[in-house]
């Protein structure tokens, strides 16, 4: 019955959800507050108080009929017009709205742009490790995705391999910075030099590709760390972000592209992406929470809850003898598996209760995903059990 392109997404159905499938299911076993559930990246955190303030507000202030109703498919003008201007405001760019689309989050997002751009045989580069919906999102539209290896030391994009793969079929290349799984934030140097490799390709090859950023992970940053703007080094750069993690809203799914007038062919990309946000189904992003992010501009994430949770996690696991990077952003630890088969790590680590995300489930074997953005006593409740899977080991 079910297509046979659907057919190898049924059978490799995502492991982060099938963690989080079975972390409710150990719970009823052993009661929730003794497993360690660090699958999914799903806020702990509550929503800043501007967001109930603002929903209460909306439904005292404007009429029901316009609050719940449909609108351009690219989102309300004067939504659109604030973050605009709140964009110009922190990163010194010259946006309009009608550089801003709303989405359905940044999932969303990044199904409109590449079913805007993609013709069956494009290529799409993205740098391993990478969220693997990425791969499915480029297949919608019978894209190929190329895998750009990482550089293990750094987890900072490598550049000499990503030139190498740069072809007369690439159509547009993904970043995810701060990073999802390992909470790199990409560099002023190494943007700076990938922004010159892509000008430098694009003159040689005759060609337009599309640099896709993918931020929902923007305001998530640590110890002072800027995570560079990058419409401000490469003309022909989109941008998608979801208010998913920066509001604590994954369930909203809100989010925006941001299409600046300078990518090629601007004005003509912005009005068939926002065909694509209808034919896609999403019709245009959710109205209410639309007027609810025009309000909740200048609302801050937590970042604070995420950073004790970070420094907690992050120096229990290297004094028991575990190795990783210190995240400089996002939630997430991307650790080093004791043994060469990642997935038997995480095997050891379920009998402990502790669920983590293996990362081939990313495209990089040989470590784990552990997702920090939980409660702070889920996190000391956890260090017994880290510490016996480290003894375990002999580290």
């Amino acid at each position: 019955m079910i297509s046979e392109k659907m057919k190898p997404l049924l059978q490799n159905n995502s492991a982060i959800r099938e963690m989080f499938e079975e972390g409710k299911r150990l719970a009823k076993i052993y009661g929730a507050e003794n497993v360690y559930d660090f699958s999914l990246g799903n806020p702990n955190v509550p929503a800043p108080p501007e967001v109930d303030a603002a929903i209460r507000a909306i439904l005292d202030e404007e009429e029901s009929t316009f609050v719940h109703g449909y609108m351009s498919n690219s989102g309300y003008e004067d939504v659109r017009e604030a973050i605009a201007q709140s964009l110009n405001e922190r990163f010194q760019t010259a946006f309009h709205q009608g550089n801003i689309l709303m989405t359905v989050g940044a999932a969303s997002g990044m199904n409109v742009i590449l079913k805007t751009i993609l013709n069956p045989g494009d290529q799409v580069i993205t740098f391993a490790p990478y969220f693997l919906e990425y791969g499915n999102y480029v297949r919608n539209y019978d894209g190929e995705l190329v895998i750009v290896p990482p550089d293990t030391e750094t987890f900072q994009p490598n550049l000499e391999a990503f030139a190498s793969r740069i072809g007369e079929k690439t159509k547009a290349v993904i970043i995810n910075t701060p990073n999802n799984p390992t909470g790199v934030v990409y560099s002023d140097a190494v943007l700076r030099q990938m922004a010159e490799i892509l000008t430098a390709k694009q003159q040689e090859l005759g060609t337009d590709i599309v640099l896709i950023s993918d931020e929902p992970y923007r305001e998530l940053a640590y110890d002072g760390v800027d995570v560079p703007y990058v419409t401000k080094y490469y003309a022909n750069t989109v941008v998608c972000y979801s208010y998913s993690k920066s509001l604590s809203l994954p369930g909203e799914r809100i989010g925006y592209l941001v299409i600046p007038d300078e990518l090629a062919d601007s004005a003509e990309v912005f009005a068939a992406a926002t065909i694509a946000n209808r034919v896609l189904g999403c019709v245009n992003a959710p109205s209410l929470m639309q007027r609810v992010v025009m309000r909740c501009l200048h609302a801050k994430a937590n970042v604070a809850a995420y950073d004790r949770n970070r420094n907690r996690l992050y120096s229990a696991l290297i004094s028991y003898g575990f190795t990783c990077i210190k995240p400089q952003g996002a939630f997430y630890l991307f650790v080093k598996s004791p043994e060469p088969d990642e997935k038997a790590f995480c095997t050891v680590c379920k009998k402990h209760n502790i669920l983590v995300v293996p990362g081939s489930s990313f495209a990089c074997p040989g470590y784990v995903r552990v997702s920090y953005c939980v409660s702070y006593e889920q996190i000391e409740r956890s260090l017994p059990a880290f510490e016996a899977v480290a003894k375990e080991y002999g580290l």
